[in-house]
């Protein structure tokens, strides 16, 4: 069965998965995890992305993002991207980090949200990384230290999740607290990967799909914006191979990879060429400003701001 494509809009909330190909390490060492933090955190500033909850482990990562106006695609692709190139060079090794596509589930926020943070937050005490909440509280590989402030990461939207929770942080990380640590004995129940129960997964009623977490009305609602979104931007098989051309040579001439160029290198022969295709894919292709970001990795601001110079240069 072919793979269904993934629900991208601004605004939409997620719970991503990655893991490291045939089950082995995303990360080895705190040099690793603190870089794929910093990554993480810099691209969500960068392109609007609110991160609400994470969890990296050996093999495997847990984020719950709200996606900026690039999407969940652009972000995912400037994160992987550039953290495996990092990765690679770091540890002397070639290939492949992470297994396949990354996995996105959409969540119904109003039933959802605070169920899929104790969920991946309670990734390490699964795992046996940590052994009680305690230490959990300590753990710097994960968002939950940082509401209960024992970490300061600036990008992290500690603030909206407390909110949910409780009137008063105070009293909201008393809350809080205590629904996770109620989830402990829910731990050993879990069937499915992403931490709900099958037999009571809204996503079986109705009007199914495995890509949504909530409501029949809230599925609905999510397939027909996809539906209304894939009408305005659909692209003929051979006119998507020539734009993708396009960025290939472009890079190949200049000298640079791809890789560079999506990852969000500062460096000037990939500014250049950055600079170039996004005046080529939105002049010559008719792309709009999101497709353009969301090709190259970088935010709409800052493909509006690309051709704000150039018409600058021009007059």
């Amino acid at each position: 069965m072919p793979r269904q494509a993934r629900l991208d809009a601004p605004g939409v909330l997620h719970h991503v998965m990655v893991r490291g190909i045939e089950q082995g390490k995303i990360v080895d060492g705190r040099k690793d995890r603190e870089d794929f933090i910093r990554r993480m955190g810099r691209i969500a500033i960068d392109s609007g992305t609110n991160i609400y909850a994470w969890a990296i482990m050996n093999n495997h990562a847990h984020i719950l993002l709200r996606s900026g106006n690039t999407g969940l695609a652009a972000y995912m692709k400037r994160l992987l991207t550039g953290y495996a190139v990092a990765y690679n060079l770091r540890h002397k090794r070639h290939g492949h980090l992470f297994q396949n596509r990354y996995k996105s589930i959409v969540c119904e926020e109003e039933t959802y949200f605070q169920e899929v943070i104790r969920y991946i937050h309670l990734n390490p005490l699964r795992a046996g990384e940590v052994k009680s909440i305690p230490e959990l509280d300590r753990y710097p590989w994960s968002g939950h230290a940082a509401i209960m402030g024992q970490i300061d990461n600036d990008w992290q939207d500690k603030a909206y999740v407390l909110s949910v929770f409780g009137s008063t942080p105070v009293r909201a990380v008393e809350i809080y607290r205590r629904y996770l640590q109620e989830g402990i004995s829910e731990v050993s129940r879990t069937k499915s990967y992403t931490g709900f129960d099958k037999e009571r997964s809204p996503s079986q009623g109705i009007k199914g799909d495995e890509r949504i977490i909530g409501s029949s009305e809230f599925i609905e609602r999510i397939i027909g914006k996809e539906e209304e979104l894939s009408n305005l931007n659909t692209y003929p098989e051979e006119r998507r191979q020539e734009f993708e051309m396009e960025i290939e040579n472009t890079c190949e001439q200049a000298g640079i990879t791809i890789f560079e160029l999506r990852a969000g290198s500062r460096r000037r022969a990939v500014s250049r060429v950055r600079r170039e295709l996004v005046c080529r894919l939105a002049g010559g292709y008719g792309m709009s400003l999101s497709e353009v970001g969301c090709e190259l990795g970088v935010s709409v601001s800052a493909v509006s701001r690309i051709l704000a110079q150039k018409d600058s240069y021009s007059n």
